[in-house]
């Protein structure tokens, strides 16, 4: 992958490997949270703010003040903490929503990732990673001919809960609905070497296919995960295109969530713990009001050792893929294929 901001493919600008690392440095210098560490999430909020503005971005930040919100805790440690549950009497923190000026009306495609980390570690997988992605996107779709309508998220206190996503999922819906949704989920972490993928349990039942593939790769982590539903499948397709023809080139390995958008199928994740996995970031509000969405993900604790520890650092991230992962998803977002519904 080039690092030279002439380059192009075509007439359109490529992701960039420096501008990533440079923006996962800055983010992962210390532990980002709106309860725990207030000043360093102020610092990093400033930080994706004034980027998005100089790429030509209107951002507006959408503050919040939920109460009574059943979530999780942000403790430091190294299991699912999206699995502890936790009542939250009230929680204050804000969103940053960003669009282009001139993109025009109707539903938009939102890509969205979450800013804050557990609490004590820097989060550089988790996910400073999925917000340096959103920040080069910004760049790349400022240049296009024609304003591409989509809207940028930053999310707020997804480690408490998904509690931003739910207000933005929303938001959102009131202001005309959403074709569809991105979810950059901790998306920088590869290892080559056979054997460093897991998977949870009872999965290979669940999901024969998906696990034979990963099987076929040596349980190699050299791929993205991307999870979808039945809405989305479309744009699954698309991602995973777009992935192997970038350089380098990133296999996407997709997994199709069986439940239905909605309601029901947050039932059903209740109910069934494996399926509940699929359902642990940013996506899943946008899922249950109906809005086809793809999570995108280097399945964090399922491969990466340093998944919510103090060693979640800036150097342990691939960032030549990182910029993989990037083209792959600016790509979907401007061709997102049409889906059976567009509104909430």
């Amino acid at each position: 992958m080039t690092n030279d901001s002439t380059a192009t493919h075509g007439r359109e600008p490529l992701p960039e490997a420096a501008r990533l690392r440079q923006h996962v440095e800055f983010l992962a210098a210390e532990p980002r949270s709106r309860l725990r560490t207030p000043r360093a999430m102020q610092r990093a909020e400033a930080y994706v703010h004034d980027e998005l503005t100089a790429a030509g971005w209107l951002v507006e930040r959408h503050p919040f003040d939920a109460r009574w919100q059943i979530g999780s805790t942000d403790r430091h440690g190294h299991r699912a903490l999206a699995l502890k549950p936790r009542l939250h009497r009230r929680l204050r923190g804000a969103n940053l929503i960003a669009s282009l000026p001139g993109s025009g009306d109707g539903p938009p495609v939102v890509v969205g990732a979450h800013l804050d980390s557990v609490s004590g570690s820097p989060g550089a997988d988790d996910n400073a990673s999925g917000v340096a992605v959103l920040l080069e996107m910004a760049r790349l779709l400022s240049e296009a001919p024609v304003p591409p309508h989509v809207v940028l998220a930053v999310f707020d206190m997804e480690e408490l809960g998904l509690i931003g996503a739910r207000q933005a999922a929303r938001e959102l819906g009131r202001r005309g609905g959403v074709r569809g949704m991105i979810c950059l989920e901790s998306v920088g972490y590869f290892v080559d070497d056979p054997g460093t993928q897991r998977l949870p349990a009872g999965f290979e039942r669940i999901f024969p296919e998906a696990s034979a593939e990963a099987q076929a790769g040596g349980y190699r982590g050299d791929f993205t995960l991307v999870v979808h539903r039945r809405s989305s499948a479309g744009a699954a397709e698309e991602w995973k295109r777009a992935a192997a023809a970038a350089s380098p080139a990133v296999p996407g390995l997709l997994l199709r969530d069986p439940r239905p958008d909605g309601l029901l199928g947050l039932l059903i994740g209740l109910a069934v713990p494996p399926a509940g996995h699929l359902g642990r970031s940013d996506h899943a509000p946008f899922w249950n009001r109906g809005i086809p969405a793809l999570m995108l993900t280097d399945t964090a604790n399922f491969r990466n050792p340093h998944y919510h520890r103090l060693t979640d650092l800036p150097r342990t991230l691939d960032y030549e893929r990182l910029a993989a992962v990037t083209a792959a998803t600016t790509a979907t977002a401007v061709s997102w294929p049409d889906a059976r519904r567009t509104g909430v």
